[in-house]
């Protein structure tokens, strides 16, 4: 089973303590607000990343970040962003995901968010 190391909303700031952590993961996902790229070279150099930019997150992250990621792990289908909105009022961009999800019953797949 794939650990994983989740985190958001780290503004640039990332606590040492979660260091030893994120050492302990197979992979670590940021789902966005980064806020600097020494933050982000700093969780490469632990662990492999998967992230998304969030909407503090400067031209230079977002050249070599997306803003949404899918993917598969495990079996499982991973749909990942950093703001999808609120039930019933969900960002345009995600909707077409939820509608899809939603007519296909994948109830395995994780969505963060």
């Amino acid at each position: 089973m794939t650990k994983i190391g989740l985190l958001s909303d780290t503004h640039g700031y990332l606590d040492k303590r979660m260091l030893d952590l994120l050492s302990q993961c197979d992979e670590i996902w940021h789902a966005g607000d980064i806020g600097s790229m020494i933050v982000l070279e700093k969780l490469e150099q632990i662990k492999p990343v998967r992230a998304v930019f969030g909407n503090i997150d400067g031209h230079e992250m977002r050249r070599i970040i997306p803003h949404q990621q899918r993917f598969t792990i495990e079996g499982l289908d991973v749909f990942m962003t950093h703001i999808g909105g609120y039930p019933g009022k969900y960002e345009n961009e995600v909707k077409p995901f939820y509608k899809r999800m939603l007519q296909s019953y994948l109830s395995a797949d994780i969505h963060i968010f």
